[in-house]
């Protein structure tokens, strides 16, 4: 697996665009803010019709344009497949694929599949359970198809239990539809327990090698997944915690409370562990995300690394560059310094400069 190609037409600050990629290394190089990560940024969001910063599709449009349009090749077991995005800043986003209009977008999953490495991620372990319960949610729809719709129907659900919340201030006889609403969100809420559950005890398989080599055998990590309820007794509590979720009017407990302890040597990292471990488990995290989905779909994903290597130590450094050489990998940094220092294999170069990319002979 691994992408082609791909055009960009009025996308943040690319008029048009049009790249080729290698099936290795590419590496987009520049100063800040010219547009580097603006062309991962597509790239993922045309693979997975999210933004990795959560933007809305209207801020990824130029600013004089009313829409934007990606188009990007993939091959995939020896066939090119086509997927044309249209960006539009005041109606909902369009998808084809090979020229044919999809209506949902888990019909775009599994034609590509993509691992996204920041800055940002490094500090996933310290951040807060939203950020940890990201992490789960971005790769589980890449890999499974019902479980982006199950928690598609989930978030639905729970906006309009909380909306329902809300309005028993001022209607108190809707209390009655309460349990049908109880009764969908269960529904959904445990598939989504079941399928995280699943992940995380699959991982583990995956992480604990990774991070002993990274560590040098000095570390043992473990991945506990916590609930904020089991999946057995979530319509039960949610029975038990109307009373109270009537009173705050929020929904107080279900997957949207979810959290992951990343332990070190038994030591939960979150609270107790220093800025090197938690950088470390998180790269661990990363790269577990590479070999989780080759062990499901038996293809490596595509690497997104935004400027990540100069948030890491050498010896980091070394290990995440040596463990990518079988996966294409787009990488972005200010310099080449890094990986002529270390004798790294590159197979493209792209310069970048104010919303222009240029291929250095």
């Amino acid at each position: 697996m691994y992408i082609e190609s791909i055009e960009l037409k009025n996308y943040r600050n690319y008029e048009t665009l049009s790249l080729t990629f290698d099936r290795g290394t590419n590496i987009f190089y520049g100063d800040n803010a010219q547009g580097k990560t603006n062309i991962l940024e597509a790239v993922y969001l045309c693979g997975t019709t999210k933004s990795h910063r959560g933007s809305k599709d209207r801020e990824m449009i130029q600013f004089d344009s009313d829409e934007a349009h990606i188009r990007m090749f993939v091959k995939k077991e020896g066939i090119s497949r086509k997927i044309d995005m249209h960006l539009k800043k005041n109606k909902s986003k369009g998808i084809a694929i090979d020229g044919i209009p999809i209506r949902k977008a888990g019909e775009l999953f599994g034609i590509l599949n993509l691992v996204f490495f920041s800055p940002e991620d490094l500090n996933i372990i310290k951040n807060g359970p939203g950020e940890r319960r990201r992490f789960i949610d971005l790769e589980l729809c890449q890999l499974n198809k019902l479980y982006l719709s199950d928690l598609s129907n989930y978030n639905h659900i729970l906006n309009q239990r909380n909306k329902l919340l809300k309005d028993l201030s001022f209607q108190p006889s809707l209390i009655s539809t309460l349990e049908v609403w109880d009764e969908q969100l269960a529904h959904y809420g445990t598939a989504i327990i079941r399928s995280r559950r699943d992940f995380i005890d699959e991982m583990n398989g995956i992480i604990g090698e990774i991070h002993s080599n990274i560590t040098g055998g000095k570390e043992e990590i473990q991945l506990l997944y916590e609930p904020s309820t089991s999946e057995e007794h979530f319509l039960s509590v949610l029975s038990q915690n109307r009373e109270r979720d009537c009173r705050f009017k929020m929904t107080s407990s279900g997957p949207h409370r979810d959290d992951l302890c990343v332990k070190i040597n038994g030591m939960d990292i979150r609270k107790y562990g220093s800025q090197g471990q938690q950088r470390t488990a998180a790269l661990s995290l990363k790269l577990s995300e590479i070999y989780m989905v080759k062990k499901r779909i038996k293809d490596m994903p595509v690497l997104l690394l935004d400027d990540v290597l100069s948030e890491l130590d050498s010896n980091r450094q070394n290990y995440l560059l040596n463990s990518i050489s079988q996966v294409q990998t787009m990488i972005t940094c200010t310099g080449l310094d890094d990986f002529i220092d270390k004798r790294f294999h590159i197979n493209k170069i792209f310069k970048v400069v104010d919303g222009k990319v240029y291929c250095p002979g």
